[in-house]
């Protein structure tokens, strides 16, 4: 008979943890835990806390991001920036990115282009915004900005509740696929954010003075007329007000938590 048998040693089996950073109910606690803490000591409180190396902010570049990057860069140049450039910007805008990165000093600007296999496949004309703008907003800023955040568990927008009736209800925290949505800005106004250009001598974007209130691609954006959202110029004669990285909420609706 041949020697018997012996067990072999037992090893735990790896095991992927597949569950999100941040739940809806880990939002309603941060949406508490802040209440009437003041943006810019909430944002230093996080960069230099529990979110330190897990958060990158995302911005547009655009008519009112001079503010929220200044109070991110006052608390540390290197939080990573990510800015999707659609290839159907404005060049006033590039050219503002710039101007604003080197103002502030920020080091880790990451830009994030589409896909070029994917816009060989379902743009290859780069016309798809003018009969299906939802199908390319998904191909040029959503996918591309999965992919720029799939390092980080949290992220911060410079979205505002004044910008549009949509957005009246906005919180300051949100669930987003798993991730912590910030919005610091939330509940500022548009004088309070004009105060905040003057105090600090922050440039403006150079569109604003045109008329555009709000910008995004230039085949998308038009003029806001007196009396309307700031948001109103975007794809105006769509029934569209978000590009689709923000979910909209309907006037009035309380935000889910």
């Amino acid at each position: 008979m041949g020697e018997p048998a012996h067990d072999l040693p037992l090893h735990d089996l790896d095991v992927i943890d597949v569950r999100p950073a941040f739940t809806a109910a880990d939002a309603a606690t941060m949406q508490e835990r802040f209440e009437g803490v003041s943006a810019p000591d909430m944002l230093r409180e996080l960069l230099t806390g529990e979110l330190a190396g897990r958060i990158a902010a995302v911005s547009s570049f655009g008519a009112e991001s001079a503010v929220l990057l200044h109070m991110i860069a006052a608390v540390d140049r290197d939080v990573p920036v990510i800015f999707t450039n659609t290839q159907k910007m404005f060049g006033e805008t590039l050219a503002y990115r710039d101007e604003l990165s080197e103002r502030l000093g920020l080091t880790d600007l990451r830009v994030f282009r589409p896909d070029p296999r994917l816009l060989r496949l379902k743009d290859e004309k780069g016309l798809r915004w003018s009969y299906d703008p939802d199908g390319c907003c998904e191909l040029r800023k959503v996918e591309p900005l999965r992919r720029a955040l799939l390092p980080f568990q949290s992220w911060i927008s410079g979205r505002k509740g004044f910008q549009a009736k949509t957005r009246k209800a906005l919180p300051r925290f949100e669930e987003d696929e798993g991730r912590l949505k910030i919005n610091p800005l939330a509940d500022w106004s548009k004088e309070k954010l004009d105060s905040y250009f003057a105090e600090h001598d922050l440039p403006r974007h150079p569109l604003e003075t045109q008329g555009y209130l709000s910008i995004g691609c230039a085949p998308c954006t038009s003029k806001v007329r007196p009396g309307e959202d700031p948001r109103a110029g975007r794809w105006r004669g769509w029934d569209k007000v978000e590009c689709g990285i923000h979910v909209a909420e309907k006037p009035g609706e309380e935000p889910a938590f």
